[in-house]
């Protein structure tokens, strides 16, 4: 693809922003539903997959314009920002051309299964003066909003130990629907695919990392990487944390919890997704505390109900409005971590961030 030398346009102030979407699979989804509430500031005009019967009912839920090539889309739509929803490890080749063409592009979790993909994707925006977001919903989570609040206002005092588990169930029949599923090059195992935005949410509560250990193991799938994995963690601020997933817990989703205990406070965000405060309790008294019974909500998902207010900060983003909560380099965090922990586990030693190439 030649290079558009046309800048994208920013902030678009004077009518709707319009959004194309690459990959119609399982979380393409929620973006429509996320899109779909944002409907008087922004339009999905076009959607695309290789996969015909994807794109077909994609077409038919949203109306959007079908086309089976990111190269098509680009040059035949108009749209402002092109959302990334293609397996894992091709979203930096993904975001590269679209970047060059002139887009902005929102990129789904991880943003690359390798490092240095991560940065391609976020030098070439950069290049192309465009927009990168990376979806990270559950930070907009009520749950996990109250208990940033309570770090920001310093309730914790020094915490101690930060505890995340994930402990799902994945079947091989999920890996077995899609071939892109479990491999190292196109997606990842448990730590990269579905424990990533807790990895996020450790970093960002009470990160940065300094040092990573972490141990995986391929225990019942039929796959390339981890379905199991576990990771200790030092933080830069000298406390301790760790990281425990699994896609093998039975018969179903058991847990998603992240847990703090500091030297004047103690909190538990569990339930399937960090979707319930299971324990709320500081030595002092705030008013933010009468808010946590109304904090936790129902999920029938994993994913959490964030991707609308995610959407709600992009759209803003694009029209001047805000800033964005979560763009590249701020998705190069996690995915830092992520990759410390998988030469950790091949190479059996501990690893220090930053990552030395």
């Amino acid at each position: 693809m030649t290079r558009n030398t046309t800048p994208a346009q920013w902030p678009i102030v004077d009518r709707k922003i319009r959004f194309a979407l690459v990959g119609c699979g399982r979380i393409s989804k929620n973006h429509f539903q996320a899109l779909a509430q944002h409907a008087e500031r922004a339009e999905l005009v076009a959607v695309c997959d290789t996969d015909p019967a994807a794109l077909d009912a994609a077409v038919a839920q949203t109306g959007a314009r079908g086309f089976t090539s990111v190269h098509a889309l680009l040059a035949e739509s108009d749209a402002d920002l092109v959302v990334l929803t293609t397996p894992s490890g091709l979203h930096s080749q993904h975001a590269i051309a679209v970047a060059q063409a002139g887009r902005h592009v929102l990129s789904e979790k991880p943003m690359a299964t390798k490092f240095e993909d991560g940065q391609a994707m976020v030098r070439a925006c950069r290049d192309a003066g465009v927009k990168l977001f990376v979806v990270k919903q559950n930070r907009l989570n009520a749950t996990v909003q109250l208990v940033k609040r309570a770090i920001d206002q310093g309730r914790f005092g020094r915490i101690y130990l930060s505890t995340v588990n994930v402990f799902w169930t994945r079947p091989q029949s999920y890996y077995d629907a899609a071939k892109w599923r479990g491999r190292w090059d196109l997606d990842g195992g448990a730590f990269m695919n579905q424990a990533s935005h807790y990895v996020d949410l450790l970093d960002w509560l009470v990160g940065p990392v300094d040092s990573v250990h972490a141990y995986t193991a391929t225990l019942a799938r039929d796959i390339e990487a981890e379905d199991t994995g576990v990771m200790s963690v030092r933080l830069r601020h000298g406390g301790l944390g760790s990281v425990n997933v699994t896609m093998l817990t039975y018969p179903k989703n058991l847990e998603g919890s992240v847990t703090l205990l500091g030297e004047r406070g103690t909190v538990r965000i569990g339930g399937t997704a960090v979707n319930k405060i299971e324990h709320w309790e500081f030595d002092t008294p705030h008013e933010d505390d009468a808010r946590v019974p109304t904090a936790s909500y129902g999920t029938e998902s994993v994913y959490g109900p964030g991707h609308s207010l995610y959407y709600d900060n992009v759209i803003n983003t694009l029209r001047g409005e805000a800033h964005a909560e979560v763009d590249g380099y701020e998705g190069l965090r996690s995915l830092e971590v992520l990759i410390a922990a998988y030469r950790s586990a091949r190479d059996g030693t501990r690893v220090g961030l930053p990552l030395v190439f």
